[in-house]
């Protein structure tokens, strides 16, 4: 029997709300590539298990039909946690045939090798993450690795993993220029960049890849006069609108409409900014759209570290620059102004006047003057609308993950003074 292959999750996977309450930590873009699809090409060879948390099984097994999820395994595996940026150095590391182990890596375990007894007792069905308890008489040893703990981790990874991520795509790419790059359009340092096919860059565009790789996937549409600084990723179907400012370190996923100035952001997958307005050193889910003149601060006026509001405390990034983190299916209204470092939940509809507080639960209606609860009902419509303009459609174990979502973030809002 061939060893599998089980990324899971720990209990430091809170820290990245509101952006994993409706998908696996893995699942989290950084590059091109998802951090799934990382681990995945490293180990390419062997069958897929993902462990997470119960409520999103249904979903998960949905969205990554063939892989194994929260199943019993067989007599071994080799176990990866879903926040590690896995790379070369990691795969040549962690070798999936050998004795068991636990790769631990600043007291967090990032891989254990495991098989019998060991996998079973620390698979226990009752267990939701895992941590090093869970892997106690195990021999362990010491790796370096980079793990992603917030948010702002995601972002300030960002460029280098879209060169990184270029280094696993350009290979099974073909030709580096498969799509059409019409004439007035301007390639600086044309050999770092790379257009999908079907891919339409229009006369007027400037891309800019001097300072590090340009990834355009298949069917996107660059219009006329829009600049894009490398590295900068763009995701198949997306379209990026007249005059657009891309700046380096952003990454657009797929099936997005973007335009005005980004800025070292990732906008994850199927969301919209599609006007001027300013987004920088920011995470947006999926399904979210920003309104027009929508604008993000991603630096305090008096140039000190940004503090973020992570599960009802106030943590120092450490950072100078962090924008909006924004769950899945949040809204803003025009001229919507956020402050540095503020988070908005799932399901959120932010608009009026003024700076919004710098959390905004889940499920929440309004902005400055206050916020009201947004009925889970509504904002389901609101989902399928937005879903169907895409030819998506919100399936039922879609609908349960927001639906638990509410219901996990009521405690949120009631502190809040929302409910």
């Amino acid at each position: 029997m061939s060893t599998q292959l089980c990324i899971f999750e720990d209990s430091a996977v809170t820290q990245l709300h509101p952006l994993v309450y409706t998908r696996p930590v893995c699942d989290l873009r950084c590059g091109v590539l998802t951090l799934r699809e990382k681990i995945v090409h490293a180990y390419a060879e062997m069958p897929l298990a993902l462990r997470v948390r119960p409520y999103l099984a249904p979903l998960v097994r949905e969205q990554h039909r063939g892989a194994s999820v929260n199943e019993s395994l067989g007599e071994e595996c080799l176990l990866i946690n879903g926040r590690v940026l896995v790379n070369a150095a990691f795969r040549t590391a962690v070798a999936p045939e050998g004795p068991d182990l636990v790769y631990v890596s600043g007291g967090v375990p990032v891989a254990a090798r495991l098989s019998g007894r060991n996998l079973r007792a620390a698979l226990d069905p009752e267990t939701v993450f895992l941590d090093l308890t869970e892997f106690t008489g195990i021999e362990r040893q010491e790796l370096s690795a980079t793990l992603i703990s917030y948010p702002w981790d995601l972002v300030a990874h960002n460029g280098d993993q879209i060169r990184a991520d270029l280094e696993i795509l350009a290979p099974r790419a073909g030709s580096p220029r498969a799509g059409t790059v019409y004439q007035g359009a301007h390639l600086l340092g044309s050999e770092n960049i790379w257009i999908g096919e079907g891919s339409k860059v229009k006369p007027g565009v400037v891309l800019d890849a001097e300072e590090g790789p340009i990834v355009i996937g298949r069917n996107v549409t660059i219009f006329p006069n829009a600049t894009i600084e490398g590295p900068a990723a763009i995701g198949d179907n997306s379209k990026i609108k007249i005059g657009a400012k891309i700046y380096e370190g952003t990454t657009i996923g797929p099936l997005c409409k973007v335009g005005g100035e980004v800025e070292a952001s990732i906008i994850h997958a199927a969301s919209n900014k599609q006007h001027d307005g300013f987004l920088g050193h920011a995470y947006l889910g999926m399904w979210v759209n920003l309104g027009a003149d929508t604008n993000n601060s991603d630096l305090k006026n008096n140039y000190g570290a940004v503090r973020v509001i992570i599960n009802g405390e106030s943590v120092n990034s450490g950072s100078m620059f962090v924008g909006l983190t924004m769950g899945d299916h949040s809204k803003s209204g025009i001229n919507t102004m956020f402050n540095t470092g503020t988070v908005v939940g799932v399901s959120s509809n932010v608009f009026g006047a003024g700076f919004p507080p710098k959390y905004v639960p889940s499920f929440s209606w309004g902005g400055a003057e206050g916020l009201t609860t947004y009925d889970p009902a509504r904002a389901l419509e609101v989902a399928r609308r937005v879903m169907q303009r895409r030819d998506r459609v919100l399936s039922a174990a879609g609908e349960a993950v927001l639906r638990e979502v509410f219901a996990m973030t009521r405690a949120e809002r009631q502190g809040a003074g929302i409910e």
